[in-house]
């Protein structure tokens, strides 16, 4: 069995197959794909909360431009709405797991079992640390490839008026529709301080709607509602 740096050089080989770019600087990447989680448990390794700090301004800076430069009739809140949709965590998580990313991601031993491979937020956050070490491996031009190549269909239905919205707002409309409330309770909460997992539940009234999990009260809301979507025969 290979070793752990082996395994990681494998992951970050197939990657580079996978986005269509070769790093110069290979820690640039490897820092991109690890997670807090797997730093917590093998100290030598930089985690990729930094990165994605950059990947986001630089992501927000390719889309404002390029969404500038094609809608010259747009005002700017309507510019904003637009950048906001295809920056949001709900796009991001889905060109992440078009790019299998989720596959690729360094992750604690808790956090891979919780399905943090699959989490949203996890996800699009990682996106933008790609993106990050993608500008600094080899500049704007490069990140800007990546971002128009894998968010060209994001933009094209965004310009179109397809807005993302999120599971809550989609839940809490569709029981609005049928004169209900929602609310949502925290079940549970385990694991030590710096790697908690909460289990949240919605409700409409009495009845339990769906469940969900997550490395914050946020995420297990969402979870929550996604779920519950699901169980209602929801398209989502």
């Amino acid at each position: 069995m290979a070793s752990l740096k082996g395994q990681i050089r494998e992951k970050i080989s197939s990657f580079e197959k996978k986005i269509g770019y070769v790093f110069n600087d290979k820690e640039n990447i490897q820092v991109a794909l690890t997670h807090s989680s797997f730093a917590n448990e093998h100290k030598e390794y930089k985690y990729n909360e930094r990165l994605e700090f950059l990947g986001d301004s630089v992501l927000g800076l390719v889309v404002s431009d390029y969404l500038f430069s094609v809608r010259t009739d747009l005002p700017e809140g309507q510019l904003t709405k637009f950048r906001a949709n295809v920056v949001c965590e709900e796009s991001l998580s889905v060109v992440a797991r078009k790019l299998n990313l989720g596959e690729y991601l360094l992750l604690g031993n808790g956090e891979r079992q919780s399905g943090g491979s699959d989490r949203d937020s996890i996800l699009a956050d990682a996106t933008e640390a790609v993106i990050a070490a993608i500008y600094i491996d080899g500049g704007l031009d490069k990140a800007k490839e990546f971002i128009m190549y894998n968010l060209r269909d994001v933009i094209a239905k965004t310009i179109d008026g397809n807005i993302f919205r999120d599971y809550k707002t989609i839940l809490q409309e569709v029981i609005q529709s049928k004169n209900g409330r929602i609310s949502y309770r925290l079940v549970q909460e385990k694991g030590p301080d710096h790697d908690k997992v909460f289990e949240m539940e919605v409700r409409s009234g009495n009845k339990v709607l769906g469940f969900g999990l997550g490395k914050n009260k946020k995420d297990a809301e969402k979870e929550a509602a996604k779920n519950a979507l699901e169980n209602m025969g929801e398209d989502i």
